[in-house]
């Protein structure tokens, strides 16, 4: 990733320590996105003991995980224990005296998890907010026991164009993330040698009467420019103002969209046998009907 798009890992956690308390409120989209992933599961016939949420934020993913895998215990992972100290709230006392939930404060670049030691990994909006998509899934693939599954989702390069566009009429600094390529991430998936890796997109527009209120909403969700290439001083009033202009060029029927680019993955990782070679084949994941 080129350095001015490198991610400040410390900036990251700190936003979504801040975001933890109003980010419900503001995650519409981010629900949305993560009940789409879930569906997904209805197609896919396996039975996990051990589940990892990557990038659990308040629990709404691990919570409809435990519900739909009624007997699996399920970790909670994610950068701020803010967010994970609201998700531990909406367990109930049932829950806790079953001691199916487990939370836990780490890295998805580094995982606190031995070899072999998760059945599905899950991870909705998270590998966005990660330098190295090789790391990433380097890891997923050493925890992930024979015959495991990760399934994810992230932004692909066309989120927020709109914003993008019109930053770059106001001045030459980044103000928002660079997102991976569909195509670069399933290449990542191959070369940790997962199994029959599944890659497919959708468009998704949220609409805004302006543009500060989408700002406002990328803040109170913790997901504002975190890039090592970001202004290190306050913008000023005519930077702003060249923004808002540069953006009424995309309004239609009186409102401003903002793009997401939501990129859907799924693999399996598979016990390797010496002298075996397996080949990949992509299809679109509407068209599975059960496990490999």
């Amino acid at each position: 990733m080129i350095e001015e798009f490198q991610i400040d890992k410390q900036l990251v956690r700190l936003a979504f320590e801040k975001s933890a308390t109003g980010y419900d409120e503001a995650a519409v989209l981010q629900r949305e996105i993560g009940d789409r992933l879930l569906e997904r599961l209805e197609y896919i016939k396996f039975t996990p003991a051990r589940i990892l949420d990557v990038g659990a934020g308040t629990g709404y993913c691990t919570q409809a995980l435990a519900r739909h895998y009624t007997k699996a215990q399920v970790y909670a992972l994610d950068l701020a224990h803010n967010m994970l100290r609201k998700a531990q709230r909406s367990v109930s006392l049932w829950q806790r005296l079953n001691k199916r939930f487990a939370y836990i404060a780490g890295d998805a670049e580094q995982l606190p998890f031995a070899n072999a030691s998760i059945d599905m990994i899950i991870s909705n909006l998270a590998i966005q907010w990660c330098n190295d998509i090789d790391q990433v899934f380097a890891e997923f693939r050493r925890i992930l026991a024979p015959g495991g599954m990760v399934l994810f989702t992230t932004f692909g390069p066309d989120t927020l164009k709109e914003l993008r566009a019109s930053w770059a009429a106001a001045d030459e600094v980044t103000h928002v993330n660079q997102f991976y390529d569909m195509h670069d991430i399933g290449d990542a998936l191959l070369r940790h040698r997962f199994a029959e890796p599944v890659m497919d997109t959708e468009y998704l527009t949220m609409t805004y009467r302006d543009a500060m209120t989408l700002m406002k909403d990328l803040k109170q969700l913790g997901a504002h420019n975190v890039t090592r290439g970001r202004s290190r001083h306050l913008t000023s009033r005519t930077q702003l103002r060249k923004m808002l202009q540069a953006y009424e060029q995309f309004r239609h029927d009186g409102l401003l969209p903002a793009s997401y680019e939501v990129v859907y993955g799924h693999a399996w990782s598979v016990e390797e046998k010496t002298g075996v070679t397996k080949s990949a084949v992509t299809i679109p994941l509407t068209q599975i009907t059960g496990q490999p």
